[in-house]
């Protein structure tokens, strides 16, 4: 048991009792990507992008080296998303652009099928933030987000 959990205590679910923040290094990036089915019946074209994510994830936890910090999925009505976490700029960038890896096959074959079609929507946002300039408060939850990818430290106020 760590130091927040005696200080706080753990409750039913996984909830951690108490207020707590994240303890980041210096260039932690958020990285949000995310997806838009314009057209349900366009299976073919918004399927296969929704498979390769959790490949891609996968392939990151098995890598640690690579500077992947943890992720989370959310889908709400038409819309899917997924908040990852990374070391820094430079190994996001790099996982990107490297051809042994699992996404840039996945974005050459979702570009090669959609194309111009606008049946699906694609979109990312990737942050470096800096802990003496990010506000991350938790209370009364789960060990999620920025906390789960770092460390959960109790929160000062």
């Amino acid at each position: 048991m760590n130091g927040v959990e005696e200080a706080v205590g753990k409750i039913a679910g996984g909830v951690v009792a108490g207020r707590y923040t994240a303890d980041f290094p210096e260039g932690t990036v958020v990285f949000l990507v995310g997806m838009r089915i314009n057209r349900w019946r366009a299976v073919r074209d918004w399927l296969p992008a929704v498979r390769a994510m959790p490949r891609m994830i996968a392939e990151l936890q098995r890598q640690p080296e690579r500077g992947f910090l943890g992720a989370r999925g959310w889908f709400g009505g038409r819309d899917l998303m997924v908040q990852q976490y990374w070391a820094s700029m430079d190994q996001l960038l790099a996982y990107a652009r490297d051809r042994d890896a699992e996404h840039l096959p996945a974005w050459g074959a979702f570009n090669r099928r959609v194309g111009k079609n606008p049946t699906v929507g694609i979109w990312h946002e990737a942050f470096t933030i800096h802990p003496d300039e990010a506000h991350v408060i938790y209370h009364h939850m789960p060990h999620v987000g920025l906390a789960a990818a770092s460390r959960r430290v109790a929160a000062r106020h």
